[in-house]
């Protein structure tokens, strides 16, 4: 449903999550995820159904649907400790911050440079590098 590199189908499903959420429908395991996202981020809320809209940063826009993935992406990482050490690092985080959203949103930088690295280089994205920026934001040696 959400796997793919089909951008249309991905703002798809998380509008037809939100959807059925505020229908009352039963929810799939991975549209409860989905969900539980976009339920922490209100201010994205009325964007859910714009499918199309391009988010340009350069005109200072973020994308709500890459900034909800990054957290979809880390809770994955987190909840299956791959790469080895991001849950520790997460712990960390989150209890300096008092809030594992936060602790979130603090390392989806590590994140993003992560993937913008292996994006410019056309590698895949460096482990050690994503989790030596991690373990620098939790102060973990």
């Amino acid at each position: 449903m959400i796997f793919g590199n089909d951008r249309n189908q991905l703002r798809k499903a998380y509008n037809d999550a939100w959807v059925k959420f505020q229908q009352g429908l039963p929810l799939q395991p991975l549209e409860q995820q989905i969900v539980s996202v976009i339920k922490e981020h209100p201010e994205y809320h009325k964007q859910i159904s714009n499918l199309m809209t391009d988010f340009l940063p350069e005109a200072g826009q973020t994308n709500p649907f890459l900034h909800m993935g990054m957290h979809l992406a880390l809770r994955e990482q987190i909840a299956t400790n791959r790469p080895a050490g991001i849950a520790l690092c997460f712990q960390s985080i989150a209890s300096k911050t008092g809030s594992a959203h936060e602790a979130e949103h603090q390392m989806m930088e590590c994140l993003g440079e992560a993937l913008w690295k292996a994006q410019q280089n056309a590698t895949l994205p460096d482990e050690q590098a994503y989790l030596a920026c991690l373990r620098a934001l939790s102060q973990i040696k």
